[in-house]
């Protein structure tokens, strides 16, 4: 990895171990104004500095974002498609590499949608682009996304055919799924690249939510980059400090839950 590689990944992953909170705030693009995020703007002035690192797209981050907000960027660079379209997995890349850099992103973010009519075009798009983020220094984060076929999200053997396709076709970070049996064999797939998981949909209470975190940690897994669990949160701080117990403190669900949620 190039020495800018490094320091930009050094913004995003904190800390010894070095872990993410990474706040995911790029719903918008395909699911519009859904509970939690319907004001950005405010949504980034609260919670914002309890985070380490935010995945967003292009025009909520010159609209919405504040340069002192100090956490890292990761640009979404890939969209296009919606739920109101025929297919959600049928995304182009949508932002250049030049206007992230410019832009001041110290990652982009992609889709590939593994097990798709869609997974040839979304899995090129990566490997190209891996190619153009080496040139530049600039970190490559892969999103392994299922579309609407969510019980992919539950196979490890389908987690790890997608985690090994990011991580052979050059992603510098990989964001996935967890499932309860079989997640260390998810991570091992990642051939040392680090792994992040997804939220999903919000879980029916704040245990689960933690839990999943504490667990995939324990796996190896190094963060979160979570959405719809923390901004449809009734607390969305109480969430954020609690998963910062998890991720940089190692401590227990159990002891998040009662520490931050009186």
């Amino acid at each position: 990895m190039s020495f800018g590689k490094k320091i930009r990944m050094s913004r995003i992953f904190r800390g010894e171990p070095a872990r993410t909170v990474m706040l995911a705030l790029d719903h918008g693009m395909a699911l519009g104004p859904m509970k939690g995020i319907e004001r950005p703007r405010e949504l980034l002035n609260s919670v914002g500095k309890y985070v380490d690192s935010i995945m967003l797209n292009k025009g909520i981050l010159t609209n919405c974002g504040d340069p002192s907000l100090g956490a890292g960027v990761v640009l979404r660079i890939s969209g296009a498609s919606t739920i109101a379209g025929p297919d959600l997995t049928a995304e182009r890349i949508t932002t250049t590499l030049e206007s992230a850099i410019r832009l001041g992103a110290d990652a982009v973010a992609v889709s590939i949608f593994v097990g798709t009519p869609n997974e040839h075009a979304s899995i090129e798009a990566l490997s190209l682009l891996a190619d153009e983020c080496d040139r530049f220094g600039i970190p490559l984060l892969a999103v392994t996304a299922l579309g609407k076929d969510r019980e992919k999200g539950f196979d490890p053997r389908y987690l790890a055919l997608a985690v090994r396709v990011a991580a052979e076709m050059g992603a510098d970070m990989i964001k996935t799924y967890f499932c309860e049996d079989g997640f260390e064999k998810v991570i091992e797939s990642a051939a040392g690249i680090p792994v992040v998981i997804a939220g999903g949909p919000k879980m029916d209470n704040d245990i689960s939510v933690l839990e999943t975190a504490q667990k995939a940690v324990k796996s190896g897994c190094r963060g979160v980059d979570m959405g719809r669990n923390v901004w449809q949160n009734e607390d969305p701080i109480a969430m954020l400090k609690a998963l910062r117990a998890i991720i940089h403190e190692n401590a227990s669900a159990k002891d998040a839950l009662l520490q931050y949620w009186k």
